[in-house]
């Protein structure tokens, strides 16, 4: 089968074609101290084409009350709320083949990486990545690190739990103390 991209949900073309959805942009300045990375934007962001755009998921409210701003302040308020904080943010996949929103559901085999050697190289402050889950340190262990020139290799990497809904057995304050990792991060 030929892969096929999907902008928003959009149906491909060909009915036997695998659906490839395409990740965002990343969101950062020249002052970015710490990269979050998750894996690919679920359904419900790349509908709305937001990082993180289902209500459930954590991500902005740990954010929010990591770096004092309100996690329901508009969309680009709160990228920018990220950027004045030195945090960059962005997915490990460019494009993969994903139905529904489970990281599960992430076919390796199909996942193109973003170019993590052009972003180190742009954003040369950056020394500290944080993985929003599993999957998405997993994927670039196995897919970006062994082509990262070595020089870019020696950077900090920390696990942290997913802000998915998917991922609920944490609470909410047992999460927020393991991402003020990422508030330090920006202070050191």
């Amino acid at each position: 089968m030929s892969p096929a991209r999907s902008q928003g949900g959009r149906s491909p073309r060909r009915a036997n074609a695998v659906v490839l959805s395409d990740g965002f942009d990343a969101v950062a300045n020249k002052n970015a101290r710490v990269l979050v990375l998750g894996s690919l934007p679920g359904r419900v962001s790349l509908e709305m084409r937001q990082y993180y755009a289902q209500p459930r998921n954590a991500f902005w409210k740990l954010m929010g009350q990591q770096f004092n701003f309100r996690a329901d302040l508009p969309y680009r308020s709160r990228l920018a709320e990220l950027k004045r904080n030195r945090v960059a943010l962005w997915d490990v996949c460019a494009s993969a083949h994903r139905p529904g929103s489970l990281d599960t559901s992430i076919d390796t085999a199909t996942v193109r990486p973003n170019d993590f050697a052009v972003f180190f190289s742009r954003y040369k402050d950056v020394g500290a990545v944080f993985f929003n889950g599993r999957k998405a340190e997993s994927l670039y262990r196995c897919l970006v690190i062994p082509s990262l020139p070595a020089e870019l290799r020696p950077l900090t990497y920390t696990l942290l739990p997913s802000t998915s809904p998917a991922h609920a057995t944490l609470p909410f304050a047992t999460k927020l103390k393991y991402w003020a990792s990422v508030r330090h991060a920006t202070e050191t």
